[in-house]
C-alpha cells in the first residue's frame, strides 16, 4: 500500500469515525499532533485516549475494505500447521493469526489493522502459491485464539528449540572458555531462548517440574508429567550448566556468585497468555548445580473441588465442614499429593468480604486474591507457630496452617479452633485415622484432639485415563475384590491404558483426586479421649460409612476414569495396613 493511499484510507476512517460514533473533529485533531510528535497509529491513539473504541474502528475498517468481521476465533478452527508456520512474537506483535484453507486453497487470516501491511507481504512470503483473504477480528478475539493456539502445542515452540540447540551446539566450545555476562545478554542470546523454549515445551506438556542436572559430560533435562519423568530432549553439552543456571538465577533473584550453598527462589513467567509462579530450588552436586523447577499455574481454574475429584456426596459433606465457625479440618498424605490445592480449592469456595481469611505457609505456592498470606522464614523468626500467636490477633474468621510439624504449632491451632477459629492445616499420615495418633504422638492431650478435630480428609492423585486410547475389558471378580468393589460388578467394561501420542505413549493424561473422609463425630470422640490405636479408629469409621482411598479409588474406575492399577499402586500401603 503506497503512502498515498494509505493517507486516503486514513482520511476515510476519520470520516466513518466522525459520522458513527461519538468522537469530534478536536479529538482527532488532537491525536493528529500526537502521532506527528511521537509517531503511532491515528485509529491506536483514538482507541487509547478512550475517544473511540476497538469496535467501532473495526467497523469503519470493515465497510472501507468490504471485509467481514468474525465475532470469534474457535481455537479447534484454527490449523495448527498454519499457525505454527509463524513465530507467537510475530503474531502477537502484529495481531494476526493464520487459521485456515478454504476450498479454493486461499488462506484464511485474521487481522485487526488492514493498513498495516508489512506482515501481510511477510505471510504471503510464508504462503507462495496461495492467495491470503483477510478477515477482521479485534485485539481481544485475536490474542486470545493465539493465546489457546500455540499453548496446546503449535509450531513456535518446537521452532524455538531447535533454534536454540543448534545456536548453542555452535557457542559450546566459546562458552566453556568465557562464560557470558547473561545480566548484560541480548533477548535473542542462544541461552535465554533455551530457558524460555524449555519453559514454554514444559508448559504446552503440562509439566509440573522441570528438574536440570549436570553429569560428567551432559546436562539432562527431565520433565515430571502426572507424576511419572520422563526426558524431553537430547542431552545439552555440560559447558552450557554454568550460563543456563546462572540466567534461571537471574530470572529468580538469586545470587550467581554463590555456587556452594543451596538457594531457594521465585520466578513470575507468562506464557501464552497465562500467568505461572515457578518455585526455583538449586543445590551443589559433584558436577555442579541441580536445578528443580515447580510450575505452578496462578489462575482460580484449578481451585475447584468438583475438577479436583469430589464426588457429590464429598462434595456436599465439605461445604458443611467449610462453612463452619470453629474446628479443626485436617488434610493428610504424602509430598504431592494435591494437600494444598484442596485447602486452597475450599478458601476460594468460601472466600468472601464477610470473612478474614489468614494463612502462614511454608512457602506460598498458590496466590489467592483476597486472603492474606504469609510466607515462613526461620531465619528471622517467623516459625509456624509464632506467626500463627500473631495472625490471632488480626481478627480471623478461617486460619490455614500450612503444616502441623510440632507441638507448639499443634497447641496454637487446637486453641484457635477452641476460640472460635475454623483451622485448615496438614499432616503426613498415610491414611485419615493416623492423623489423630500422629497429634497425640506430638504431645497434644488426646481430649485436646476429641473437642477441637471435626473432620480428616487423606487423599492421593491418581492418573487419568487417556480418552483417546484407553482399551475397554470386562472386569473380572479377582481385580474387583483387589480395589474392594462389589463382585456383581463382574463383566462390566473397566479401562487400561494403552497409550498414543496424545499422551505421550503413557496411556494417562492428567491427575484426579481419590479421598478418605473421615468425620469426627460424638461416638468418635469418646474413642479419641480413651486414646485407642489408628487401627481401631479406621475400623469403627468404617463401620459408620466412611470409605477408604481404595474404594473411593474403585468409584473411579468403575466410571472409567482411571485403572485398576494406578489404583493398586496409589493405595499399596493401605493393603499392607491391613495385612498387618
Amino acid at each position: 500500500m503506497t503512502a498515498a493511499v494509505a493517507h486516503d484510507r486514513i482520511v476515510e476512517l476519520t470520516e466513518l469515525l466522525l459520522r458513527d460514533t461519538r468522537v469530534t473533529q478536536e479529538q482527532i485533531e488532537e491525536a493528529r499532533i500526537m502521532v506527528a510528535e511521537s509517531g503511532g497509529r491515528l485509529d491506536r491513539i483514538l482507541v487509547s485516549l478512550g475517544h473511540v473504541t476497538n469496535d467501532e474502528v473495526l467497523n469503519a475498517f470493515s465497510q472501507i475494505f468490504g471485509l467481514k468481521i468474525r465475532p470469534q476465533i474457535p481455537a479447534d478452527a484454527v490449523d495448527d500447521e498454519l499457525a505454527g508456520k509463524i513465530p507467537i512474537t510475530f503474531a502477537k506483535d502484529h495481531l494476526i493469526l493464520p487459521i485456515n484453507q478454504d476450498e479454493a486453497g486461499a488462506v484464511r487470516v485474521a487481522i485487526c489493522n488492514p493498513l498495516d501491511t508489512d506482515p501481510l507481504d511477510d505471510l504471503r512470503l510464508l504462503f507462495p502459491g496461495s492467495e491470503v483473504r483477510l478477515e477482521l477480528a479485534n485485539q481481544r478475539t485475536i490474542l486470545g485464539a493465539i493465546n489457546e493456539v500455540y499453548d496446546r502445542g503449535g509450531g513456535a515452540t518446537d521452532a524455538f528449540a531447535e533454534e536454540a540447540f543448534d545456536d548453542l551446539d555452535s557457542l559450546a566450545d566459546e562458552l566453556s572458555h568465557e562464560p557470558q555476562d547473561l545480566l548484560e545478554a541480548a533477548e535473542d542470546s542462544p541461552i535465554i531462548k533455551l530457558v524460555n523454549s524449555m519453559l514454554q515445551h514444559a508448559v504446552k506438556e503440562r509439566t509440573s517440574d522441570i528438574h536440570i542436572e549436570p553429569f560428567e559430560s551432559e546436562i539432562r533435562v527431565r520433565f515430571r508429567i502426572d507424576d511419572v519423568l520422563y526426558e524431553p530432549m537430547k542431552p545439552l553439552p555440560r559447558a552450557l550448566m554454568a550460563s543456563i543456571v546462572s540466567r534461571i538465577k537471574i530470572m529468580g533473584g538469586l545470587n550467581i556468585a554463590e555456587k556452594r550453598l543451596p538457594q531457594d527462589g521465585r520466578i513470575r513467567l507468562k506464557i501464552a497468555g497465562r500467568d505461572y509462579d515457578v518455585r526455583l530450588s538449586t543445590i551443589p552436586i559433584a558436577h555442579g548445580e541441580r536445578v528443580v523447577m515447580r510450575l505452578l499455574p496462578r489462575t482460580q481454574d484449578l481451585l475447584n473441588l468438583e475438577r479436583i475429584g469430589f464426588n457429590e456426596m464429598q462434595l456436599t459433606i465439605m461445604e458443611r465442614l467449610i462453612t463452619r465457625p470453629n474446628g479443626i479440618v485436617l488434610v493428610t498424605g504424602p509430598t504431592g499429593s494435591g494437600k494444598t490445592t484442596t485447602l486452597y480449592g475450599a478458601l476460594s469456595r468460601i472466600n468472601a468480604t464477610d470473612k478474614n481469611i489468614i494463612t502462614i505457609e511454608d512457602p506460598v505456592e498458590i496466590q489467592l486474591s483476597g486472603v492474606g498470606q504469609i510466607e515462613v522464614n526461620p531465619k528471622i523468626g517467623l516459625t509456624f507457630a509464632n506467626g500463627l500467636r500473631s495472625i490471632l490477633r488480626q481478627d480471623p474468621n478461617v486460619i490455614l496452617v500450612g503444616e502441623i510439624r510440632d507441638l507448639e504449632t499443634a497447641e496454637i491451632a487446637i486453641q484457635a479452633s477452641l476460640t472460635g477459629h475454623l483451622v485448615f492445616s496438614t499432616l503426613h499420615t498415610n491414611d485419615a485415622a493416623s492423623a489423630i495418633t500422629r497429634l497425640v504422638d506430638m504431645g497434644v492431650e488426646p481430649f485436646l484432639v476429641a473437642s477441637s478435630l471435626v473432620a480428616v480428609l487423606a487423599q492421593r492423585l491418581v492418573r487419568v485415563l487417556c480418552a483417546d486410547c484407553r482399551v475397554p475389558y470386562p472386569a473380572t471378580a479377582e481385580e474387583l475384590v483387589d480395589i474392594g468393589a462389589e463382585k456383581t460388578h463382574v463383566g462390566i467394561d473397566l479401562y487400561r491404558a494403552e497409550g498414543c501420542a496424545q499422551c505421550n505413549y503413557t496411556g494417562y493424561r492428567g491427575r484426579v483426586g481419590i479421598f478418605e473422609l473421615m468425620l469426627v463425630d460424638d461416638e468418635l470422640r469418646a474413642h479419641v479421649s480413651g486414646n485407642i490405636d489408628a487401627k481401631t479408629i479406621k475400623q469403627v469409621t468404617i463401620n459408620k460409612g466412611m470409605h477408604t482411598l481404595r474404594t473411593d479409588g474403585a468409584r473411579k474406575v468403575l466410571d472409567g476414569i482411571t485403572s485398576v492399577a494406578e489404583i493398586l499402586r496409589a493405595t499399596e500401603e493401605e493393603a499392607v495396613i491391613e495385612q498387618i
